[in-house]
Order: C-alpha cells, then sequence, then structure tokens
C-alpha cells in the first residue's frame, strides 16, 4: 500500500522532506520541501533543472520532474524532522529514460515478467580521513596488515556505532562491522533484499555515512582508490533470484543439490544461475564502465601489490569456488558474489547492469566458461583464454560502446547518454597537465 507523505510527516513529526534523485554519475540531488507542500510534490513531483547535473540535457529542455516513491521514505535518524525519499523522474509526462532509478525498474519489471526476482546484497567499504581528504583520520592505524584490527575500530566506535545504530532502528537487519584491509578503512553489512530497495538503502547509506563523519569531524569516502599503496573501496554484490519478490519469496532459483553434473552444481548453483552468471562474465569487460565508472576505478583494479600484500580486486574475467582473487565466487549454494565493483558505482546503475546481464545470459543460455581453483594473483599468468578487465575507463567506456547486446537491455537513451557524458570526462581528464608530465619529461 503507498504511504501519504503528509500523513506519514503529522505521524512521525517531521517538518521536511529531501526529495532527492541520483545523476548519471552518481551524484545525489535534492530539494528539501517543507511538509506543508510535500502532498502537491507526491502528486507532480519537485522542478529541477536537469542539464545542472549530470544527466544529458540542455538549457533548453523544460523542468524535468522528481517524482517521490513513497515507499523509499526514510526518517532521517539523526535528524528526525527531516525524511529522505527516492524520486523518480518524469518529464513532459514520461519517464526519464536515463535517469539511473528509472533504467533499474524497468529491468526489474523485465525480469519479473520472465518469473526472475533478483535479490542482492552489497558491502559498501569506505574510508574515514581528515576533513580535507589529505589523510588517514586515525593517526595510529599504521598497521601493515589492518584488516579486523580491534583497537583501530574502537578508535572509531562512536562513527560506527551510530551508524549501525541507525540501521538497527531502521530495520536494515544489520549484522557485522569491521576495520578492513587498509588503513583508515571500514565496511558495514546489512541484510540482502530486492535489487530496488537494495539500491536505495545503497544511495542512503552512502548519504548517511558521510553526514555522520562529518558530524564527528571526518570525511567519509567511498573512492575506489583514495591512497596510493592500499587497498581500495569495493562494493561487493552477492546475487540470488528468487521466485517471487520481498516477503513473497519462497524458493531460490539459483539454489540445487550439489552434483557432479556441471562445475557450477558442485557448488550448489543450478542451471539458471549457471545461466545468469555466464551473462556476468560474457558482458564483464563492458560492464566495467558501470561497475568501476571513475578513472580512479582502474587504480584499484589494476593496482600493484599494496601493503597488506594483496589488491583483493579482480583483474582477469575468471569465476572460482569460495576463493577471493577471482572476479566472481560461489562461495556456497544459490548465490554467487561479484567482487568486480568499486565504491564509486552508481547504487541504481550496479543493480541494473547485474540485472541486464544476467538476464542476457539466461535468454541466450550462457556458458560461464571454466571454473579456475587457483589464487589468480600467484597464478593468474598462467590462465589461457581468459579476458584481462580494462586497463583505465577508456578502455572501458570502448568496450561497453561494442557490447551491443548490454547496450540494448541498459537501454537506447540512457546507453547514448552514458557513453557521451563519460567521455566527454574522460577527455577532460587526459587534457589535464599533470605534476607528473614536468617531473618525467622536462629534460628529455
Amino acid at each position: 500500500m503507498t504511504k501519504d507523505l503528509a500523513a506519514f510527516a503529522k505521524e512521525k513529526g517531521v517538518k521536511y522532506f529531501m526529495i532527492s534523485y541520483t545523476d548519471l554519475f552518481g551524484g545525489q540531488r535534492a530539494k528539501l520541501v517543507p511538509t506543508q507542500a510535500i502532498a502537491d510534490m507526491q502528486d507532480e513531483g519537485a522542478g529541477f533543472a536537469g542539464f545542472a547535473t549530470w544527466l544529458d540535457f540542455t538549457p533548453a529542455h523544460p523542468d524535468m520532474l522528481a517524482v517521490p516513491d513513497p515507499n523509499s521514505v526514510i526518517q532521517l535518524p539523526w535528524k528526525p524532522e527531516v525524511a529522505w525519499v527516492a524520486a523518480n523522474c518524469v518529464m513532459e509526462g514520461e519517464y526519464v529514460a536515463q535517469a539511473p532509478r528509472n533504467v533499474l525498474r524497468r529491468l526489474i519489471d523485465q525480469a519479473a515478467a520472465d518469473g526472475m526476482h533478483v535479490k542482492t546484497g552489497i558491502e559498501a567499504e569506505f574510508f574515514l580521513l581528515s576533513p580535507d581528504g589529505s589523510q588517514i583520520s586515525d593517526e595510529y592505524d599504521t598497521a601493515s596488515k589492518p584488516c579486523y584490527d580491534q583497537q583501530a575500530v574502537m578508535r572509531r566506535y562512536d562513527v560506527i556505532k551510530e551508524i549501525c545504530d541507525y540501521m538497527l532502528e531502521l530495520g536494515w537487519g544489520p549484522y557485522q562491522n569491521d576495520h578492513e584491509d587498509a588503513n583508515g578503512q571500514f565496511e558495514m553489512n546489512w541484510e540482502f533484499d530486492d535489487t530496488l530497495a537494495t539500491a536505495d538503502k545503497h544511495s542512503f547509506f552512502k548519504f548517511m555515512t558521510k553526514s555522520v563523519a562529518e558530524k564527528h569531524g571526518f570525511r567519509a569516502t567511498f573512492m575506489p582508490k583514495p591512497v596510493e599503496g592500499l587497498t581500495g573501496n569495493g562494493c561487493h554484490a552477492h546475487i540470488s533470484v528468487w521466485d517471487a519478490p520481498g516477503s513473497k519469496a519462497k524458493t531460490n532459483v539459483f539454489a540445487t543439490t550439489p552434483s557432479t553434473d556441471s562445475q557450477t552444481s558442485e557448488l550448489g548453483l543450478s542451471e539458471k544461475g549457471r545461466h545468469f552468471l555466464g551473462g556476468i562474465m560474457k558482458h564483464a569487460s563492458a560492464f566495467a564502465a558501470i561497475t568501476n565508472p571513475t578513472v580512479n576505478s582502474y587504480k584499484r583494479i589494476n593496482a600493484p601489490r599494496t601493503m597488506s600484500g594483496a589488491t583483493w580486486a579482480p583483474n582477469s574475467v575468471t569465476w572460482t569456488g569460495n576463493n577471493r582473487t577471482h572476479m566472481v565466487r560461489v562461495p556456497g549454494p544459490g548465490r554467487f558474489e561479484l567482487r568486480l565493483a568499486d565504491g564509486a558505482t552508481n547504487p541504481y546503475l550496479l543493480q541494473a547492469v547485474i540485472i541486464a546481464a544476467g538476464l542476457s545470459g539466461v535468454k541466450s543460455e550462457a556458458d560461464p566458461g571454466k571454473r579456475y581453483d587457483i589464487d589468480m594473483y600467484a597464478q593468474g599468468h598462467t590462465v589461457r583464454g581468459a579476458p584481462k578487465l580494462p586497463l583505465n575507463m577508456l578502455d572501458a567506456l570502448r568496450a561497453y560502446d561494442k557490447d551491443k547486446g548490454l547496450k540494448e537491455a541498459m537501454g537506447k537513451e540512457f546507453s547514448e547518454a552514458y557513453l557521451k557524458l563519460k567521455m566527454e570526462e574522460w577527455n577532460s581528464f587526459v587534457s589535464h597537465f599533470s605534476s607528473w608530465e614536468k617531473e618525467n619529461t622536462l629534460d628529455i
């Protein structure tokens, strides 16, 4: 049943609503709307100039309206007089096809039409830095193997506890928090859900984490590789498909009794799960443009050995069992983990591209290829035939542009807009005159 936002405000004591949408670059945009105006906004939407954000519009385009989805509303636990609500972008009565949340909603409907309801859980990693972002916030966090460091996590207890308390209050089912593999890095986990709910939570989590960090005098960043020499911020996704959405789900379509029929069935992954995985493997090099969307993303994927001894990031399109050195691992029956995405990924486009690639694989009965049960960091050079992931953002964009099937699945308008704006970003990067150039070529 759709919530009445005005009634919600009266019941909860909300004075303002943040009507929020996410643009193509993952930027969160919002208008702060007083409760007295929310009834009209719920019907008509809040007006935005699309060109003023990272969407492919011009100043001549008409108003873009962000129509709130009342089922996504979240009262800010740290500022209860404000509520956040995700919005769907509309222009002249039509959903904006390039808007990330609309891209995801369309693919969810396509999957549902095929009897598949994708559920995901994500592992969002972030660093706590000084306010100017120049250094790790904890001067004592210097261990060469800092992962799970109990002293380091307790030194940032006030921040982690506050965020986790809020997730408990919101009913997300958080179940573990830890200091991650890099100095100054943390990870917080909550229960998996339908992809739209996961994307909304992911988007809100980033906003909440940054807000709480600022309150405590720190800066939280999800940047893929914010500190040279340290492990980067990943955003691993655990993927399964069910027979129905939400609480109606009873059967995990990916799950099967382990058998010797194939390399996937040995791990408890069904035929549909095998084909879905096949689609992920088939389109991996192309969808890196979305799962790893920035210039900095490729400093994580193609990083040399870090101070801790491993990058924990893939660099080849391979899959395995319970082994964290590959792009995809199948840790147990009925699900698999995609380890490619990083902290810069757009929460809505991450879920959308998972569904798009997976549906493509199911429809074409794609084979994921050979399972490699090796340490890719030590023995990756022995693998023959497995594609390498893109070396940089330009390679990723070119791979996406060549993948006609994935582009079509994500939508023509979205793909054209995304490629156009991202190529402009790449051109801006390569035209930047860096200090490296002078240091290395001044005397040539």
